[in-house]
């Protein structure tokens, strides 16, 4: 399996690119911005970007939506975000930016499949109300993108328009603490780590 992190734009989003073997079709996860080198790690392993999936609609980690000529896929309840710059919160960057791809629904536990890869949508708000994370179900498991839910020794930021931190906690307790210890997370910004780590001792959650 292919894994790669490309760390892009001001704010530091993990973006991550995912196939099974080279030479197959990608699925890019938040590519907030610096298409080029989404595209450079798209050619290190002579892959063809095949959609792209939104943990969640800020300007952070859609902003290169539309350069990939694919479909974006993204929970129903954050769909609003990727037409409204005031939601999405890039009218805030004096640049209003909305998503013209077209846009794929998503539900809670809905899987998403590509050319080997199949990801399970888990519905996460709280950070947003359409925030998800995507747990890896083949070709191998224990591995979670969280998104902007959970973090290393950390949580979303829930001071955002529709964000609510009770909710963010109860989500991310009853959804993502109950994987196995052993499954590791690659979060929407920062160090990757474990749910077995952030469980034991996450200082937002104990």
């Amino acid at each position: 399996m292919i894994l790669e992190d490309i760390v892009v734009g001001q704010f530091e989003v993990n973006c991550y690119v995912l196939a099974a073997e080279e030479d197959r079709q990608a699925i890019i996860i938040d590519p907030g911005a610096e298409e080029g080198k989404i595209r450079r790690a798209l050619a290190k392993h002579k892959l063809q970007a095949g959609l792209v999936i939104n943990t969640h609609g800020h300007i952070d980690h859609i902003g290169s939506d539309d350069k990939f000529d694919v479909p974006v896929y993204i929970h129903r309840k954050d769909m609003g975000l990727l037409t409204d710059s005031r939601l999405n919160l890039s009218n805030f960057l004096a640049l209003p930016f909305t998503v013209k791809a077209k846009v794929h629904p998503v539900d809670d536990r809905q899987i998403i499949a590509l050319d080997g890869i199949e990801l399970e949508a888990i519905h996460i708000p709280g950070h947003t109300s359409g925030g998800i994370a995507l747990l890896l179900k083949k070709p191998k498991n224990k591995v979670l993108f969280s998104g902007d839910s959970l973090f290393f020794q950390g949580i979303g930021r829930t001071d955002f328009p529709g964000a609510d931190e009770k909710t963010l906690i109860k989500s991310i307790k009853d959804k993502l603490l109950t994987l196995p210890d052993d499954t590791i997370i690659y979060p929407g910004h920062g160090p990757s780590s474990s749910i077995g780590r952030e469980r034991s001792s996450n200082p937002f959650l104990n």
